[in-house]
């Protein structure tokens, strides 16, 4: 899965990045970006989708346009390759609602033995370019709300299985794409969902790096840059530590 991930550029780094236009606010950097939390993703323009696509704010956590409120969206923040041309929530929105989501990287925890508590780990680029992951997003609004209420505009990450690299650490990651294939990803005119389907792979084994970082990554109102910063793993407890000599 993917729950915690970094988005530190500027709005004018991302911009020029992804050749795309920036409208929405800015949301400042977060080396800490946790669901429910407001995120910057790169979607199609919806009245010239030729054009450059656009980079607008979502909601980190899928909010069906069935939901009766916003809580749901807390269980959607990440949607499975795997599943999603077959269960209803997640079908229609492939066919026409797909979105790049940036982040420097995310975190993900490693279980240590003999250990409860488990070892956040920072995965990113190794050459420090941002990844592009690839989701879907929906609108909202609260039925028998106001008829002028604005619309929630929500997103969740896809994932499949982990690659080489990451797989010590989880059996899921997101799907990061190639620059090549960002258009076709976005280009909501493309309703070869089989085609779409071939693109959601896990990413190659020497595009990524790890290392560890601080258990402060856990508490979410921490969200300065000191995060990244690397430290010693923790050390396995002896299994037998504590036990009777035989």
């Amino acid at each position: 899965m993917c729950g915690r991930f970094v988005s530190s550029n500027s709005p004018e780094q991302i911009a020029a990045y992804f050749g795309a236009s920036f409208e929405t606010e800015p949301l400042g950097q977060n080396y800490n970006v946790a669901p429910t939390n407001d995120v910057l993703a790169i979607v199609e323009r919806a009245d010239a989708p030729a054009e450059q696509p656009v980079i607008k704010a979502f909601h980190w956590g899928l909010v069906p346009v069935w939901a009766k409120d916003t809580k749901v969206g807390s269980k959607m923040i990440n949607a499975r390759s795997e599943t999603i041309a077959e269960k209803p929530v997640f079908k229609k929105l492939l066919a026409s609602k797909r979105i790049l989501i940036p982040m420097d990287g995310y975190y993900e925890w490693q279980a240590i033995a003999g250990q409860k508590t488990k070892q956040p780990m920072y995965i990113h680029r190794r050459d420090g370019e941002p990844l592009a992951a690839a989701g879907l997003w929906t609108t909202w609004r609260e039925k028998g709300g106001d008829a002028d209420a604005s619309w929630l505009h929500s997103c969740t990450i896809i994932t499949t299985a982990a690659n080489d690299t990451t797989a010590s650490v989880h059996d899921r990651m997101p799907v990061f794409l190639p620059a090549t294939k960002w258009h076709e990803w976005l280009d909501s005119s493309n309703n070869d969902i089989q085609a779409l389907l071939k693109l959601l792979v896990p990413a190659p084994n020497e595009l990524l790096t790890m290392h560890p970082v601080s258990t402060a990554v856990n508490t979410v109102r921490n969200k300065g840059p000191e995060l990244l910063e690397p430290v010693e793993p923790a050390e396995p407890v002896d299994s037998c530590e504590g036990q009777l000599p035989i």
